[in-house]
């Protein structure tokens, strides 16, 4: 008989016991102890001489304040529950309306009161064959002017305007390129002509293509679209369209294409829309233009030097050119523009020599005579804004029905929907310190005003303005954004 040792056997015991006890409820796990955030990454520190802030004392938040009521003055619809993406009003004073586009393509009849609103003519209707690249925050509809001449019957700018539009279809071949190999759409600029310039809708046919920019990149797509509105009456600049053409986008100019003079990009451009002597025979080219003798230059250009000029204004006692450009990371900028002018960039953002991305140099600021400064510029880190900046505008106030305003050249932040101002004359400091805010009804900004709005629209309230301004012929400043639908209009 095998005989079990009575430690073996205890095993044996223990086993059994577990095997038939019975089983109990365990209760939970303790918790895990949370993870510890990693650190986030600090910056290598910049090298000496360089900066990320050259305006570490901000924009006064108080000192100088203009206070003036904003009232709502008219309502864009909807598409699709979004809110108009409105870019750009303007006064047609011969048909004694405005003009307000949405990015995505109508662009529509305002009555001077505000109260009537219709659809002049949809720029995206397939008919046109034009294609409409609206997606994304920067793409569509960029901006439109109307022929001085519109309105003046058997002129040869009779019922013609002009729009400045993302497209799509690339299948026609670019006036201009860049050297990268790939797209993302193109930009184009048409004329429309109207064969009743007072009809409330738009009874023309399909329009004709006068310039095509192959883009290299989604963003920076456009610029402003004007005539001079100071041009003496029966001048040949009267009839003369500027454009401003941004570098093409991406980030830091990395083509190098805003000091390219054999480059339209990053430029403003003067042509003739009714004459025929450019390259493509779809336009002029004016004689006056600065470089139109200079080898290698394309005769287009007026200005060089910008990287996304969003905003041109003229100061109607001076004759003064400005223009709002976006920054890259550091700076935000209102510049004057002069025939010939270099703006700048990407040797310079503002005041101070371009780095990259991260920084300026904090030396020798405006030491080139070579270069136009600007006359006002702002920090995109300044504590009024937020994560970063955009300049646009642009109005030089010279009414008197807002009289806090008499005198001061207009401008804004996009994003946060903070205005501002400065002096319209003497403009020559080009520093933030000059800088004041102009704040509405009882001290609110304008993204306050448009939260305030969703509200009451029922829906969610909107984290940045997208604020545009514009102005018409008898001193009326408007507001415009992309989270409303609402235009509003300044008073005292």
């Amino acid at each position: 008989m095998y005989r079990i040792n009575p430690r073996t056997m205890m095993i044996l015991v223990a086993v059994s016991w577990l095997m038939t006890a019975p089983i109990v409820a365990q209760g939970p796990a303790p918790p895990a102890a949370p993870a510890v955030p990693a650190a986030p990454a600090v910056p290598a520190p910049l090298p000496p001489g360089q900066t990320n802030d050259p305006y570490p004392q901000p924009i006064a938040a108080t000192e100088g304040v203009i206070r003036v009521n904003a009232s709502e003055f008219a309502t864009l619809p909807d598409i699709d529950g979004v809110p108009a993406r409105m870019m750009r009003l303007v006064d047609e004073t011969g048909t004694k309306r405005f003009f307000v586009n949405d990015m995505r393509g109508p662009l529509y009849s305002v009555s001077y009161d505000g109260k009537a609103v219709s659809l002049y003519v949809d720029i995206n209707d397939p008919k046109w064959g034009v294609a409409v690249q609206s997606q994304g925050r920067e793409r569509g509809v960029q901006n439109f002017a109307f022929h001085p001449d519109f309105a003046r019957a058997g002129s040869p700018g009779s019922g013609k305007f002009y729009t400045y539009t993302d497209t799509t279809n690339q299948t026609p071949a670019p006036d201009f390129t860049t050297p990268s190999p790939k797209s993302t759409h193109d930009t184009v600029l048409l004329e429309w002509t109207a064969k009743t310039p007072g009809a409330a809708a738009y009874d023309g046919g399909a329009p004709r293509e006068l310039i095509r920019l192959r883009q290299p990149f989604a963003n920076h797509n456009g610029g402003h679209l004007a005539f001079n509105p100071t041009a003496a009456a029966g001048s040949a600049e009267r009839g003369w369209l500027y454009m401003g053409i941004a570098d093409g986008g991406s980030g830091g100019d990395p083509m190098s294409l805003a000091q390219n003079m054999s480059s339209a990009f990053g430029k403003i451009v003067r042509i003739d829309p009714l004459g025929k002597n450019s390259s493509n025979g779809k336009y002029g080219i004016p004689a006056a233009n600065p470089f139109v003798k200079q080898a290698g230059a394309l005769p287009e250009i007026y200005a060089l030097g910008v990287r996304n000029p969003q905003r041109l204004a003229w100061d109607s006692k001076t004759g003064r050119m400005y223009m709002s450009d976006i920054g890259q990371d550091i700076v935000e900028e209102i510049s004057p523009v002069t025939a010939g002018a270099n703006l700048g960039w990407n040797i310079w953002e503002g005041n101070y020599r371009f780095v990259s991305r991260e920084a300026v140099s904090s030396e020798k600021p405006r030491s080139d005579p070579a270069m136009t400064y600007p006359v006002a510029e702002w920090g995109q880190r300044d504590p009024l804004l937020q994560s970063s900046g955009a300049a646009t505008g642009l109005v030089v106030y010279r009414s008197t029905g807002i009289p806090q305003l008499a005198n001061r050249l207009i401008f804004a932040d996009m994003p946060s929907g903070e205005i501002f101002y400065i002096s319209a004359d003497g403009t020559s400091a080009g520093t933030q310190d000059v800088i004041r805010r102009i704040l509405l009804n009882n001290g609110k900004t304008m993204l306050e005003l448009i939260q305030a709005k969703n509200e009451t629209q029922g829906k969610k309230p909107a984290t940045r303005s997208d604020l545009r301004l514009g102005d018409s012929a008898d001193g009326r400043v408007f507001l415009l954004n992309k989270q409303d639908g609402v235009i509003r209009v300044l008073v005292p």
